[in-house]
């Protein structure tokens, strides 16, 4: 039987699925791509193959898939139908891994229990990462699920890049600067090694724009500065967050507005950043589309922010000789990486403009001192592989199904 590992990856009302077969010689081929989303209200189940073609298209009544739960059962079904068995293992995206998880592990309940204590630091993504993990632990717990942290990739920071100005009792603790993102930045160090060397020897800015948004500072391929902190609300502004704000902001809502903390905490995930500025929405493409004044307003903020986090990882390489969009809005946004690059000037970055709306890969002019890439991301890639990589450390023997 082929060996094949499943990609995980949960939110309130989605579990979002990759299946990777393994093939001979180790490397990873996609079998499927897919999503059950609606959960609760409309769901909806659809999975494409490796080419595109669409392998499922259903629509389910509400009672049919009300939780998450229900939702597995309909997402292992139609897996069972596809590939007959279950996956060799699962892969899941883990948002935050705290201090102590800086490279892919293996879920024990252990493990579960350290994580979930980070859950105040990602209240968006952790419980619903989790949650699903222990969901299938209970059904097949002897089944290989391997935790891959967004935190990972920037473990490595220098002890100026990782500190706040803050007292050691609380670094200790674990209040220190993660950044996240790092399974994409990952994927696109990768990406650069194989298919560009000479640019991932250099110093490249990745810009990782979506409706949540980073970036991150990679020199010789290890991340060096990341916009990103403690938690995944700092840096750029994003669709619902604020990106960095004044602490001060927070006592004032604290002490002269008498918020309590879950009422900021709602705030800061749900009601700040392109939302806010806008009072439209927090989808780019509505924006773009929009000719209400305060959709430009956020924009020009959203592009302006990008512009200044540039200028800050710079100077954390001491340099720049690559910029490289990826994620939603790098990808498929032509006038924001215009925008963005058109700032960028004084660094020596330019855009062909012809390029630029063809997607790249390639969008600075030919001999530009400083070349401009677009590169979609693939996290789930990089999750399937860091699992074969943990499946083949353990050498574990072929497990049996269990079946209800």
């Amino acid at each position: 039987m082929a060996e094949t590992i499943l990609v995980l990856n949960a939110g309130s009302s989605s579990i979002k699925f990759q299946l990777f077969g393994v093939r001979p010689d180790a490397r990873l081929e996609r079998r499927v791509k897919g999503q059950m989303d609606g959960i609760g209200s409309r769901p909806r189940l659809l999975a494409k193959d490796g080419d595109g073609h669409v392998l499922i298209d259903r629509t389910f009544a509400t009672p049919e898939a009300s939780n998450v739960s229900a939702a597995l059962d309909k997402v292992i079904a139609f897996l069972r139908e596809t590939i007959g068995t279950l996956p060799t293992a699962i892969g899941h995206r883990v948002v935050h891994g705290g201090p102590n998880y800086a490279e892919p592990t293996i879920v024990n309940p252990a493990v579960l229990n350290q994580l979930e204590r980070l859950t105040p630091l990602a209240p968006l993504h952790q419980p619903h990462n989790l949650g699903l993990i222990r969901l299938i632990a209970a059904r097949q717990p002897h089944l290989l699920q391997v935790a891959c942290f967004d935190t990972a990739f920037h473990r490595g920071h220098a002890d100026v890049a990782d500190r706040y100005a803050i007292p050691e009792a609380l670094y200790s603790e674990g209040v220190r600067r993660y950044g996240f993102h790092g399974l994409s930045y990952e994927y696109i160090a990768a990406h650069l090694a194989e298919t560009l060397p000479e640019v991932a020897a250099g110093r490249v800015v990745v810009a990782h724009l979506g409706s949540g948004a980073s970036m991150c500072a990679i020199a010789s391929g290890r991340s060096v500065e990341s916009t990103m902190g403690f938690t995944a609300l700092d840096g750029l502004p994003m669709g619902t967050r604020p990106g960095q704000l004044d602490a001060g902001v927070l006592l004032y809502l604290l002490s002269e507005k008498g918020m309590e903390a879950k009422a900021i905490e709602r705030l800061l995930y749900n009601d700040c950043g392109l939302k806010a500025l806008s009072g439209i929405s927090n989808d780019v493409r509505v924006l773009l589309g929009s000719s209400e004044k305060r959709a430009k307003l956020a924009l020009d903020y959203f592009v302006y922010r990008v512009a200044l986090s540039t200028g800050m990882l710079v100077a954390a390489m001491g340099g720049i000789d690559a910029f490289v969009f990826t994620a939603g809005i790098g990808e498929n946004a032509p006038s924001i990486r215009a925008a963005v690059l058109q700032r960028l000037a004084c660094f020596g970055l330019a855009i062909d403009e012809a390029a630029n709306g063809r997607g790249g890969p390639l969008i600075s002019p030919p001999g530009a001192g400083v070349p401009c890439y677009v590169i979609p991301t693939d996290e789930e890639l990089m999750i399937a592989r860091h699992t074969l990589r943990v499946r083949q450390q353990q050498a574990a023997p072929q497990l049996k199904e269990k079946r209800a």
